[in-house]
């Protein structure tokens, strides 16, 4: 499993370690991991041109230091300064290994500028904490910089560290701007600037980075948009953290955690031990949701499902999944007839109106594990009341459905799907699966889960609808509904990642995802999970 930690955590576990070890020992790591880093990025160091961007703290000093190591192999490296002060040691070693310090006009051997969103909240890994000053107001960012950068083979993003929140200020967004724009290969020291790493958020101009190195363990802002999309590839170099750090502010699963969760049938299992899945989904408006949400539930492996509904997706349902044991329902008529399930699907394509507000009380006043979804959840937000249940519940909002839950502008859910995935499990009681350019799944008092297979090809009708029933069948298996949640998201992520694909599409490559990660399960694991 994957761990990843705010900036808070990260730099309490940086000054532990650092009281144990000589001073500048964890820069000398990080850096030494950098520079091989941008080195193979490059392909070939010798000859290559390099533009570092030095902000005035501890990220400017590892960036500096591994430009110097650059430089000593042969490269062209020059060094923009863009804060009030520069780490006094990266400087030297720059100059010593025949780097060039440029001003923010161009100009070898200039001044600085004014910091923004100054760096004085960094960590301190590093020797010399003292700093070289430069002028007081510098000039703004010329043509002889905007020359340097357009002409880069590899950019090292030194500007901000995992201290830094909120806006970038000038020079600082400028400079962010345009290596994210230029033609040159960018990496970045811990967190690309202007990327907030413990939540991800972005407030402006930030640093799209082919590479991020992250040190000592991955910040949160890494594995959530808007910060995921802009830090590239993550490279994790190991400074010797490891036994300082607290339990983790978020995790991501790997096939092998998916593989060890997914339920298997054993000799002696039937239908019924397998798991019966009751579906409430479907109108004579929507009746393809309800195909869709049976057949997630159906393709994820469940022992038997119910579903009940009106006429008209009965039709559809009854045509296109014949296993499936079906209920008619009158008008505002409930489930209570259906039969035995060991959990509820309810809400894709149900409506809202009276008729789906009785089949949603009679759901939820049921003693078994309910899924909210889609009109589910507008029904949920009206009538708060249907959450007071004794048995778990699991929603699975996107944006928009949460901001009704929460009342909260969508916007704002976005910029922080962490913190409102987690107010929602809170408040509301429930776990919450949140949907979106990261999936997150939150329960109360314990880790959010940040899911790694997602793609913006799963931005289609319908998906959401098989994503409800793969997950209510996972919890019919048995699993509880924090990893019900967080292995159909890593399921459903896998079936829709070779796009362009249709809801049909991902309910297709539901078996064949669940099958690749069980296969790459190693024999070690297969025994580890037998004994348990």
């Amino acid at each position: 499993m994957l761990t990843a930690y705010t900036s808070d955590q990260i730099r309490a576990a940086e000054a532990a370690l650092m009281a144990k070890l000589p001073e500048g020992t964890l820069m000398e790591r990080a850096a030494a991991g950098l520079a091989v880093v941008c080195a193979g990025a490059l392909g070939r160091v010798y000859g290559s041109r390099v533009v570092v961007l030095a902000g005035g703290g501890d990220n400017g000093g590892d960036a500096l230091y591994a430009g110097a190591r650059l430089a000593a192999r042969g490269a062209r490296v020059h060094a923009v300064l863009a804060g009030a002060r520069a780490h006094e040691g990266g400087l030297a070693a720059l100059r010593r290994a025949g780097g060039r310090v440029t001003d923010l006009g161009g100009a070898a051997g200039g001044g600085t500028a004014d910091p923004a969103r100054d760096s004085a909240t960094d960590s301190a890994r590093g020797p010399g904490k003292g700093s070289v000053r430069g002028s007081a107001k510098g000039p703004a960012v010329g043509a002889g910089v905007r020359r340097l950068l357009d002409g880069a083979d590899l950019v090292v993003d030194g500007l901000v560290g995992i201290g830094g929140t909120g806006a970038l200020r000038e020079p600082y967004a400028t400079l962010a701007r345009l290596a994210a724009e230029g033609p040159a290969t960018v990496v970045a020291v811990d967190v690309p600037s202007g990327v907030d790493a413990s939540t991800g958020r972005v407030d402006g101009p930030a640093v799209r980075a082919d590479v991020t190195v992250t040190f000592g363990a991955r910040k949160i802002g890494l594995l959530t948009d808007p910060g995921a999309a802009r830090a590239g590839r993550v490279e994790l170099v190991d400074i010797g953290l490891g036994p300082y750090l607290p339990d983790p502010g978020a995790s991501a699963l790997t096939d092998a955690d998916v593989a060890l969760m997914l339920p298997r049938p054993g000799v002696e299992s039937d239908k019924y031990r397998r798991g019966v899945v009751g579906v409430a989904a479907g109108s004579h408006r929507y009746t393809g949701a309800a195909v869709l949400a049976v057949g997630g539930a159906v393709r994820a492996g469940a022992g038997m499902v119910r579903y009940a509904g009106p006429a008209e997706p009965v039709a559809q349902v009854r045509a296109r999944w014949p296993e499936v044991v079906i209920t008619p329902l009158e008008p505002g008529e409930g489930v209570g007839e259906v039969g035995r399930v060991q959990a509820w699907v309810l809400g894709p394509g149900l409506g809202t109106g009276p008729e789906a507000l009785a089949v949603a009380r009679s759901v939820l006043a049921s003693d078994v594990p309910v899924l909210v979804d889609a009109d589910g959840l507008t029904l949920v937000a009206e009538n708060r009341s249907l959450l007071r249940r004794s048995a778990p519940v699991l929603i699975t909002p996107h944006a928009g459905e949460l901001s009704r839950l929460l009342d909260v502008p969508r916007s704002r859910i976005e910029a922080r799907r962490v913190e409102y995935a987690r107010r929602a499990a809170d408040e509301l009681g429930v776990t919450t699966l949140l949907k979106g350019s990261t999936t997150v799944v939150a329960e109360d008092e314990r880790p959010v889960r940040i899911n790694l297979t997602g793609s913006s090809w799963l931005a289609t009708a319908g998906t959401g609808d098989v994503l409800a029933g793969v997950a209510g069948a996972l919890l019919a298996a048995g699993l509880g509904p924090y990893d019900a949640a967080s292995c159909a998201a890593y399921l459903h992520g896998l079936a829709g990642r070779n796009g362009p694909v249709s809801a049909w599409d991902v309910l297709s490559g539901v078996p064949g995802a669940a099958r690749e990660v069980m296969d790459r399960l190693g024999e070690d694991d297969r025994a580890a999970k037998l004994e348990r």
